[in-house]
């Protein structure tokens, strides 16, 4: 009886054991992440890059509810959904509408995504060592460092995903569906992750019932199903998607809010005006994103991203005098360029993880893959449209956590005959820890171009490694 009764005892207190560790390491690493991004974040000073339009699209929904101009106080044309510029309002309110204020934001989220990917991870690979490297491995991409230290969308845009993906993993269907639907009512390229994951989950359901020998589990899978997961990856979606817009709603200031009300646009009377003309601005929105073909100096070709080609530059400035940096010449750069050899390391990773789901089927190697399929395939279709290589942070964390499948491939155990017994060789180990050590030391190495730090110029030339990163 005390053996029967002490043995439950002893597996409950293990797990409360491994729970508190679990929280303590993840709440460790996102608050080493969390001084990284809040290190001056207050510079550069002024607008960086893209700030110049969501730090005042924010300002302006805290003042009006939707984006005008600045100036003029009228309607502006926005081409993005609000959520995100409602994350960074949110800093705006707290702190003021300055450097730190506006960016606060990203700084945060930008941490807790540390957290949740240690926890992804441990969904994933019921692995401590495993979850430490997931965490310390996006901890020490810059791409991530540079998105979380400036205003811009996607930021807001990876975090929803990857708790979306949390969520999908941990059978949480409901939240799944209202995560993704605020990423996709940050940007839109949420859409893909939600039909991504809509057909993994019926997939699932079908692979379910096949298991179990049900008779017709196609059929079944659709008529049990197939409502349920509409209604969690596309019904609460969508709602989500039209409560984001309430502001445009509720004003009569937005852009293209009263359209329907003009002479020429009377058809379709039967429908609401202000749903009219809330198509009518998406509608412009998409001909926007579809024939955006203007030139710029840091556009890249998505063939490029994986392997860091043309890494946009954030802002650039030669500070004079001795005093700026202790040489004659001076650079100061914020280079949204990810972690090189983190990066290069990756895409050897992703071959590995598909040479693997073609001859394992295993279920991880096959959604980290969906999931990078989703993030990164759509922009291929666009091949004369402007786009830029920091749009990887939507699918960074698939990256690094195809990165540490590999790891777990690796440091599979073997069985040593002499013991008797399953072990992962000490080499093994060891370079593992070789490796994330190295990524980190990379990392350290390009620290200043993450962070925009005042350096000589000759030490900013020898931090260019290509030509194509200038």
């Amino acid at each position: 009886m005390t053996t029967t009764l002490s043995e439950p005892s002893s597996y409950k207190s293990r797990a409360i054991s491994d729970r508190a560790r679990d929280y303590l390491t993840a709440a460790f690493l996102g608050s080493i992440a969390l001084i990284t991004r809040l290190w001056h974040l207050q510079l550069p000073k002024g607008f960086v890059f893209d700030e110049v339009y969501y730090a005042q699209n924010a300002h302006s929904l805290l003042q009006h509810g939707v984006e005008l101009d600045p100036i003029k106080k009228t309607a502006e044309f926005i081409v993005h959904p609000p959520v995100g510029k409602w994350m960074i309002a949110i800093g705006i309110k707290f702190f003021g509408f300055h450097e730190f204020g506006w960016r606060v934001s990203a700084a945060i989220v930008g941490a807790i995504s540390i957290v949740l990917i240690y926890f992804v991870a441990k969904a994933l690979f019921n692995s401590y060592f495993l979850s430490i490297a997931a965490g310390v491995l996006m901890s020490a991409d810059g791409v991530h460092l540079v998105m979380s230290r400036t205003a811009l969308l996607d930021i807001f845009l990876m975090f929803f995903i990857l708790l979306g993906f949390y969520f999908l993993l941990t059978s949480h269907h409901y939240l799944a569906g209202i995560a993704l639907g605020l990423a996709t009512a940050t940007k839109w390229s949420g859409l893909y992750f939600l039909f991504a994951y809509l057909i993994f989950i019926l997939y699932a359901d079908y692979r379910q019932n096949r298991s179990l020998e049900i008779e017709h589990p196609i059929r079944r899978t659709l008529l049990e199903k197939l409502l349920k997961r509409v209604a969690q990856y596309l019904v609460i979606p969508v709602l989500i998607y039209f409560v984001s817009w309430i502001g445009w709603f509720t004003s009569s200031t937005g852009y293209d809010r009263n359209w329907a009300k003009g002479e020429t646009h009377s058809s379709f009377n039967f429908i609401p005006g202000v749903l009219r003309s809330w198509w009518h601005y998406h509608a412009e929105i998409l001909n926007f994103h579809t024939h955006l073909t203007d030139s710029h100096p840091y556009a890249a070709n998505p063939w490029s991203w994986l392997i860091m080609g043309r890494p946009t530059s954030f802002f650039y400035a030669a500070p004079k005098g001795v005093h700026a940096c202790g040489g004659a010449s001076c650079a100061q750069e914020v280079l949204a360029l990810g972690t090189p050899l983190l990066w290069w390391s990756g895409v050897i990773a992703i071959a590995i993880t598909f040479g693997y789901w073609i001859a394992r089927r295993e279920w991880q190697s096959g959604l980290l893959l969906l999931s990078l399929a989703a993030g990164y395939l759509p922009w291929f279709m666009w091949q004369k449209r402007t786009i830029f290589s920091f749009y990887v942070i939507a699918f960074e964390p698939f990256i690094v956590l195809i990165i540490v499948y590999v790891l777990k491939l690796f440091l599979e155990p073997r069985y040593v005959e002499s013991e008797a017994q399953w072990r992962i060789p000490k080499i093994q180990r060891w370079f593992s820890y070789g490796y994330i050590f190295l990524i980190v030391a990379n990392f350290i190495y390009f620290f200043p171009l993450f962070i925009g730090s005042t350096i000589t110029y000759g030490h900013w030339s020898q931090l260019m490694w290509l030509e194509s990163w200038i």
